[in-house]
């Protein structure tokens, strides 16, 4: 695979959510053409018609670059770059339906953030599983970045991992501006653990924030969620380092704060006293953290990792529990040593 990109190469960007739509504006900024497929045909004729995707980014203009299809063939037949812009639980049958189109080695880079509810698998094991072991090199982009915030060009820092050096470098060249700088790393299952993981911490930093609490309860739930992130990503074989950059403590940092995660808004919600069923009837766009919060507790069950956040958090999304007695609960645990289990 070379280094840098080619005239050659045809991309596509595969799902027309916000950040889909920011990484198709970004490749076609230097005037490469891009594909970005859209699912829901009422928003792809919405936005062959104003140039905007003005259910998940409003306000920003589509590049003149930007070829849109509603067509997954089209999208995907003879391309050498795709990216994965779709939700999690989607990812398995899009990427099977595009099975038969794909060239081989095929460089895909996934920007979808999660794990498989049914099966706890994280993307690049579900792509895998969906297209073959050697049908495609995978990379998976992750770290700290709001839609809206790199569509409107503010520096930007993330991580892109992948088992082949060659695809990592060359997602960095392709997607790297000036303002949107990315980091290579190897680590491919840490970051995709860290970027799944933040989201169900995002969900409980919103609880405590609905629910009146200070700076300081939120401060230790990200950092007592960050050593969460850490034992479970290591039990799997990850490298702990990966769990202190970008794609973990950067990307955990910014979804539990920030007043554009979707995940904290949820918890938000559930702090102030709505149910589940209702915050998701108000809700357009899909928060990851609700279907990864019981993949990620099964996961750490089979695997006999401690994750008393998650735990709660499920408790709150599936069991109904009031945020009040779940912080409760976690504050009356049994005292022990802070780097126990790690």
């Amino acid at each position: 695979m070379a280094g840098g990109r080619t005239e050659a190469e045809r991309i596509s960007v595969i799902g027309a959510g916000s950040w889909g739509t920011t990484l198709a504006n970004l490749l076609a900024e230097k005037g490469q053409p891009v594909d970005l497929w859209v699912f829901e045909e009422e928003l792809f004729l919405a936005m062959q018609e104003k140039r905007e995707n003005e259910v998940f980014l409003p306000g920003i203009p589509l590049s003149h670059s930007i070829h849109l299809t509603h067509s997954l063939e089209e999208a995907c037949r003879g391309k050498s770059i795709l990216v994965c812009a779709v939700p999690s639980h989607a990812v398995r049958e899009v990427f099977g339906q595009s099975r038969p189109y794909l060239r081989e080695r095929v460089l895909i880079v996934s920007a979808t953030k999660g794990l498989e509810e049914e099966t706890c698998r994280t993307v690049s094991r579900i792509l895998r599983e969906a297209l073959g072991e050697t049908r495609a090199e995978i990379a998976c982009l992750s770290g700290p970045s709001f839609a809206k915030e790199v569509s409107s060009k503010f520096p930007t820092a993330v991580t892109v991992a992948s088992a082949s050096p060659e695809a990592a470098r060359k997602t960095q060249l392709l997607l790297g501006r000036p303002y949107f700088r990315i980091y290579t790393s190897s680590d491919l299952l840490g970051v995709e653990i860290g970027g799944a993981s933040k989201n169900v911490m995002a969900i409980a930093a919103g609880a405590s924030d609905g629910l009146g609490f200070g700076h300081s309860t939120r401060a230790a739930l990200i950092t007592r969620g960050l050593a969460e992130m850490t034992r479970l990503g290591v039990k799997m074989g990850a490298d702990a380092r990966t769990f202190f950059g970008l794609a973990g403590l950067g990307d955990l940092v910014l979804t539990c704060t920030g007043n554009l995660s979707r995940n904290r808004s949820v918890g938000l919600e559930l702090g102030k006293g709505r149910s589940i069923k209702e915050i998701l009837q108000g809700m357009k766009m899909v928060a990851e953290g609700i279907r990864t919060t019981k993949a990620l507790r099964e996961l750490a069950r089979k695997l006999n990792v401690e994750m008393p956040i998650t735990e709660k958090v499920y408790e709150l999304l599936y069991e109904g529990k009031a945020p009040r007695e779940a912080v409760s609960e976690l504050m009356s645990r049994d005292p022990r040593a802070e780097q126990e289990g790690l």
